[in-house]
């Protein structure tokens, strides 16, 4: 069976996904699929969300992945089922990954306004904590100024100081950042936030949960190779978009660390 991991988000956000999933896994190979042409996905309609999922899916599933994470917050919220009926290979969710690891009963979720609205992530808490109190706050101004590249714009600040005071009142202890892009906002958060406060994000949990599947798919990669050097990244990680790949790899290099070589592909149908 194919060891190759599929990842989607609608745009650089999921790369924070990718990065935790090279961490503990530095010898699988992993597709990234960026769904650029139609960032963001937060403020789509559900019917839209889940149309493209299917779209996006069906593209992974052609490349021949071996198992899909959903590394989108608002994928995974509105489409899951739609992510499990396409892939036809075992599927990991951010949602659910997380929910079942956290400890907290006050807990605040960032998220965009389709996940918010949603209520995916209080279902999932509660699904493993019934007591908890979950407070869901959509931030449509997060993606599209992150994806702008300037985390110093005081826009970001100012945005972030809203979505955070129903949370500071209400004495959460615990914000998952329940968008792939947030993790780049961690230290404007921890700036804004009470010393103490705990950040959460997803995509540890899920990068967690990976393992088990890749080793049930076969002999894995992480066993055989332990003491042998990583291949090249241009070999390991395939990295595609829906818009502009010059665009793309130059905004991922703050993501990555290095310039990655970006393909653009076409799914079917216009964006």
């Amino acid at each position: 069976m194919s060891l190759l991991i599929g990842l989607f988000d609608s745009g650089l956000g999921g790369l924070t996904v990718l990065r935790q999933i090279q961490s503990l896994y530095p010898h699988s190979p992993c597709l990234y699929l960026g769904d650029t042409a139609r960032v963001p996905y937060g403020e789509r309609t559900p019917e839209d969300i889940r149309a493209i999922a299917a779209e996006v899916v069906h593209w992974l599933r052609l490349q021949g992945v071996g198992v899909l994470v959903m590394a989108c917050n608002t994928s995974n919220a509105l489409a899951l089922d739609v992510a499990v009926a396409e892939a036809g290979v075992p599927v990991v969710g951010l949602i659910d990954s997380v929910a079942s690891e956290l400890s907290s009963d006050r807990i605040g979720v960032l998220a965009t306004p389709a996940t918010a609205g949603s209520a995916a992530y209080g279902r999932a808490i509660h699904a493993c904590r019934p007591t908890a109190e979950v407070i869901e706050v959509g931030c449509p101004a997060f993606v599209p100024l992150i994806e702008a590249g300037n985390l110093e714009d005081p826009a970001l600040e100012a945005a972030a100081r809203g979505y955070l005071e129903p949370m500071i009142a209400a004495q959460v202890d615990t914000i998952v950042l329940g968008c792939t892009h947030y993790p780049l906002l961690r230290p404007l958060l921890r700036r804004l936030l009470p010393a103490g406060m705990r950040l959460v994000d997803p995509a540890q949990a899920a990068a967690r949960r990976l393992g088990p599947l890749l080793g049930n798919l076969g002999d894995s990669p992480e066993v055989d190779l332990e003491d042998d050097p990583i291949d090249p990244p241009r070999l390991l990680y395939r990295y595609c978009v829906t818009g502009s790949a010059s665009g793309f790899a130059k905004a991922a290099t703050r993501w990555l660390e290095r310039r990655p070589r970006v393909e653009r592909v076409e799914l079917r149908t216009p964006s």
